[in-house]
């Protein structure tokens, strides 16, 4: 990083969220897009915008970041699933679920449910090697400086299965895919959404693949804070392992079909 950059980001910082005691609420809007591929192809715009709707649920998210200057608790804003009244049981097992990064411990906690068991994943934080530019832009009220980085796509979705990732394993190959991530030094705190962290300032907003999440509103010192604890309940089990259960279990489920029908 040059000195110039070096040197705004400090002159960046309000005096007041340098406090060691603060905390701060980030809500965050997640909104994918779905490639239909050949199949898109022989359907008119209305068929599609007929599966849109009726994947919206799975596509558009809302999401709550609770941070201070050493944890973060992230988790759905499951009060507007219940105000929409819509309903995901088969998305839900392959969800993220209410997850807890500490920076200083460098851990993560994560609450995983997967067909009504109850896991709690327990790993370390993601390793992301950030590079960072001089490219600038505003959201809401802050400066946003530009920072990519190249991750294994089954580094950001472990909780997440497909028949593809499947193959992949078998021929050794890894998916990688770049992740343009937005962070603020105006909060400076080394905390973002889902896996996404360790950068000078907050992250504001994270586009990769075909879904874009973008802070919307961001509450600092609310006059009611919130405790930070990490989930507890579930079987303990690493990231990895957590992998593994879950591809046993849908080649289970494959299988038992496959009996049925014979």
């Amino acid at each position: 990083m040059s000195l110039s950059i070096f040197t705004l980001l400090i002159l960046l910082l309000p005096l007041n969220v340098v406090s060691q005691d603060f905390q701060g609420k980030a809500f965050y809007f997640s909104k994918s897009t779905m490639d239909l591929g050949n199949f898109g192809a022989r359907m008119s715009e209305a068929q599609k915008k007929q599966i849109q709707a009726g994947l919206k649920n799975r596509l558009e998210k809302t999401y709550i970041l609770t941070f201070n200057k050493e944890e973060s608790f992230f988790e759905e804003d499951e009060k507007l699933d219940a105000m929409s009244g819509a309903t995901d049981s088969w998305g839900k097992n392959f969800s993220p679920g209410k997850q807890y990064k500490n920076v200083k411990t460098n851990s993560l906690l994560q609450s995983q449910e997967f067909y009504g068991k109850q896991f709690l994943v327990e790993d370390k934080l993601l390793e992301i090697a950030w590079s960072m530019g001089s490219e600038t832009k505003k959201i809401g009220n802050y400066t946003c400086f530009k920072a990519t980085a190249t991750i294994p796509v089954a580094d950001l979705e472990w909780y997440n299965f497909s028949w593809s990732s499947m193959s992949q394993k078998e021929d050794d190959s890894v998916k990688t895919t770049e992740v343009i991530a937005w962070y603020s030094p105006q909060i400076p705190v080394s905390q973002g959404p889902l896996e996404y962290w360790g950068l000078p300032g907050l992250i504001l907003e994270v586009n990769v693949g075909n879904t874009t999440m973008l802070c919307s509103k961001i509450v600092m010192n609310p006059q009611e804070k919130s405790t930070i604890e990490a989930p507890q309940k579930g079987k303990i089990i690493n990231k990895k392992d957590y992998q593994t259960t879950i591809a046993g279990k849908m080649m289970e489920m494959r299988n038992n079909r496959g009996r049925r029908r014979n």
